[in-house]
C-alpha cells in the first residue's frame, strides 16, 4: 500500500479501538475511526469501568495492566471520566489459603497487595459480611466511567484531525482499501479492534483470529447513601477470569458509582451473541452479594444488563501485526479488562506501528501464536 489520504483505519469505537486511535494520532498520523453502530456502544457501554490490578497473576497481562494505570490518570487531561483510585478489597469466607498464596506471589512481582485482618476489613467496609475470614487491600485498583473515557479518548482524535465515522460496517480489505458500507477508504494500515465481534471481522478482513464472545451481566441497585467503599470481590473472582469454561461461572463482585448505584456482578458464560436475559443467572449474582454484603437485602434493583466480552483461548490480548495480510492489525480479546488494559494497548499498537521500541515485550500477544491462528 503507499501513501494515501488515511494512514491508518481503525475498526471498532469501543474503548480498545479509541485508545489505539488515539496514541496512532498522537504520534502523528492520519486515523478514521469506524463502526457499525454508535460511537462506544457495545462492550464498553456494558463494563463496569475497572482498572485492576488485584485480579491478575505475575505475567505479560499485569505488565500490560500496570502500565495502562500509570498512563490513564492523564490520558485524557482533564477531562471528566469519573477517576475513582478507590482500591479493591479480595476477601475470603473459607480457607485463607489460596488467597494468601496469590497476594504473596502478586507482592514478589511489586503489587502492593496488604494482607490485613476481617477486623480491618470490616473497618474499610463496615456493612461487609462478618463471615470473612481473610482479605487483601489492593491500593492500586481504580475505577473510571467507560464511556465518558472512551469518548475522551475519541475527542483527543478528533481535536487532532482524525475522523470518526459510526453507522459504516466494514465488509472487506484489499490493495485499494477498507471496503465499507460506505465505500473504499484508502489507507496503509488497518485495526481490527472490535472487541467480541474481532472475530467475525477477522474473517471479513481475511485474517481469521480465535476471538470469541463471552457473555456477563450485571445487576444495577437503586442510589444509595454511602454503602461500599471500595471494589470488593471474593477470592473466587481470580479463578472465574481465568477458567476457560464454556459453562456458566459467577462470583461475588460489589462497587458503588459515582451516582451511588452499586453494580453487582459477575457472570461468565460462553453462549454465542445470546443477547437474552437470564433470571438464573441474575438471582445467582444476588444471592452471592447478600452473602457478603448482607445489608443489600433489601435494597431494589433498578435494572440489569449484559454484555459480550472478547474471549481469546488462552486469555491474553492479541496486540500486533498479522503475518497474513501486510498492514493488517489486531487489538482485541481482552476480555473483561479492556478498560484497566486500554491505555498501554493503544501505546504498544502505535509504537509496533510506528516503528518506534516498544515499552513492553510484545512477543506474548503476538497474533501467530498457538491457538490464536491455530483455532481460527
Amino acid at each position: 500500500m503507499g501513501a494515501r489520504v488515511v494512514d491508518v483505519v481503525v475498526v471498532g469505537a469501543g474503548v480498545i479501538g479509541a485508545a489505539c486511535a488515539d496514541a496512532l494520532s498522537s504520534a502523528g498520523l492520519r486515523v478514521t475511526v469506524l463502526d457499525r453502530g454508535p460511537l462506544a456502544s457495545g462492550t464498553s457501554a456494558a463494563g463496569e469501568g475497572n482498572i485492576l490490578v488485584s485480579d491478575k497473576e505475575p505475567g505479560p497481562e499485569l505488565d500490560l495492566a500496570l502500565s495502562s494505570l500509570s498512563r490513564w490518570p492523564t490520558l485524557v487531561g482533564g477531562t471528566d471520566i469519573e477517576w475513582d483510585p478507590k482500591g479493591g478489597l479480595v476477601v475470603a469466607t473459607g480457607d485463607p489459603a489460596p488467597l494468601a498464596h496469590f497476594a504473596a506471589v502478586q507482592r514478589e512481582a511489586g503489587i502492593d497487595a496488604r494482607w490485613i485482618t476481617p477486623a480491618e476489613a470490616l473497618e474499610r467496609e463496615p456493612h461487609l459480611t462478618t463471615r470473612v475470614t481473610a482479605a487483601v487491600h489492593y491500593p492500586q485498583d481504580a475505577q473510571v466511567q467507560p464511556v465518558l473515557a472512551t469518548q475522551a479518548l475519541l475527542s483527543n482524535v478528533r481535536r487532532r484531525g482524525g475522523v470518526l465515522r459510526p453507522g459504516v460496517t466494514v465488509v472487506g480489505l484489499d490493495a485499494r482499501g477498507v471496503h465499507t458500507s460506505e465505500g473504499i477508504i484508502a489507507c496503509d494500515h488497518v485495526v481490527n479492534a472490535c472487541g467480541p465481534w474481532s472475530g467475525e471481522v477477522s474473517r471479513t478482513l481475511g485474517a481469521p483470529i480465535a476471538i470469541a464472545p463471552r457473555r456477563g451481566m450485571v445487576l444495577v441497585t437503586a442510589p444509595l447513601p454511602p454503602t461500599v467503599r471500595h471494589k470488593v470481590y471474593d477470592a473466587d473472582y481470580v479463578g472465574a477470569v481465568a477458567s476457560g469454561d464454556a459453562d456458566l461461572q459467577t462470583s461475588t463482585v460489589v462497587e458503588s458509582t459515582a451516582a451511588g448505584t452499586i453494580l453487582i456482578g459477575s457472570s461468565r458464560e460462553r453462549v454465542g451473541f445470546d443477547e437474552s436475559i437470564r433470571v438464573r443467572v441474575l438471582r445467582e449474582l444476588a444471592r452471592k452479594a447478600v452473602a457478603l454484603f448482607p445489608t443489600l437485602a433489601d435494597v431494589p434493583v433498578m435494572r440489569a444488563y449484559g454484555g459480550f466480552r472478547p474471549y481469546a483461548p488462552d486469555h491474553l490480548p492479541v496486540i500486533g501485526a498479522d503475518p497474513r495480510v501486510p498492514g493488517l492489525w489486531h487489538a482485541t480479546g481482552h476480555e473483561g479488562a479492556g478498560i484497566g488494559l486500554a491505555a498501554a494497548t493503544g501505546a504498544l499498537l502505535a509504537e509496533l506501528l510506528t516503528g518506534v521500541t516498544p515499552h513492553l515485550n510484545p512477543t506474548p500477544f503476538r497474533v501467530d501464536r498457538p491457538g490464536v491462528l491455530e483455532c481460527a
